[in-house]
């Protein structure tokens, strides 16, 4: 059943790799509660759904981890009632615990500065497309599985076409500088490759993987940056709270970021008020008292 139901987000609602494997897990994770506890996805009540969260909140899961799980499990259980396996949806009532409130963590500008990067990646193939990663991440924000998603032909001048969450397409625009940098690296990379299935790719012309994009971004951030954290979503906050502080509207930046609704969006809010404040204390004859 958790193997159809897979099939189905894949090929019919054609959610992303990285959510498949996730709801994947989170499901076989709840089976085996299931099991431990006798019993079946078919006869699984309101309060063998709610026990199980509780199991997960005292195994120390995350709030947003478990509110996540259980947002797989709605969406597997409307699956199994259109079905018909099941009358009645269990999870129909089943209220999360409220996440918890972080603020996204970003880069300081001047740790992105065209001069710093200077001398970062290698002048070879796997050097341009590294940078491409990296200068597409920051100056689009958009996200890991987006970005291996590209193909040569989303490119144009002055934009590029995304593929979002939900198939949904988006345009962002980008420099003339970057669009030079794009179409030499295509001609370079069908050069040498042949035609491959997406814009950047392995050295072996095969597509690139969320675990590999993740560990070459996860290096040159450690090179030019002092974060803890360090990962392609970083690079995607960074995008969102420098393009706020530099006068962008919300509705704006939704749009950019390919967010479903405003409340997404808000969030940078906040780094963006801590940098006015930032910058009123230092500026202000009384800023600092």
């Amino acid at each position: 059943m958790r193997d159809k139901f897979i099939q189905y987000l894949t090929f019919e609602k054609r959610y992303s790799d990285h959510t498949t494997v996730a709801y994947d897990q989170d499901l076989l994770q709840f089976e085996l509660f299931l099991e431990e506890n006798q019993l079946d996805i078919a006869s699984v009540k309101h309060r063998n759904v709610r026990s199980w969260m509780v199991t997960l909140i005292e195994n120390g899961i995350s709030n947003k981890s478990v509110n996540r799980k259980l947002a797989c499990l709605r969406t597997f259980y409307k699956w199994l009632r259109k079905e018909g396996v099941i009358e009645i949806n269990p999870i129909q009532k089943i209220q999360g615990p409220k996440n918890e409130k972080r603020l996204p963590v970003f880069a300081k500008e001047s740790e992105l500065k065209t001069e710093r990067l200077k001398g970062v990646f290698s002048d070879d193939f796997e050097g341009k497309r590294d940078e491409l990663m990296f200068e597409l991440f920051y100056q689009t924000g958009i996200r890991l599985s987006e970005l291996i998603q590209l193909k040569d032909n989303d490119i144009a001048d002055g934009r590029i076409k995304v593929l979002g969450k939900r198939n949904k397409e988006r345009l962002i625009p980008i420099s003339s500088t970057l669009t030079k940098k794009l179409q030499s690296f295509v001609y370079i990379k069908n050069k040498s490759l042949g035609d491959t299935p997406c814009l950047l790719v392995l050295k072996n012309g095969n597509k690139m993987y969320p675990a590999f994009v993740y560990r070459k971004i996860n290096y040159y951030l450690s090179v030019v940056t002092s974060l803890d954290k360090k990962s392609p979503h970083v690079l995607r906050h960074t995008f969102a709270t420098h393009m706020l502080n530099r006068g962008s509207g919300l509705e704006t930046l939704k749009d950019l970021l390919g967010h479903a609704n405003l409340s997404a969006t808000q969030v940078y809010t906040h780094n963006s008020f801590a940098q006015l404040t930032n910058i009123y204390s230092q500026a202000h004859p009384r800023g600092h008292k």
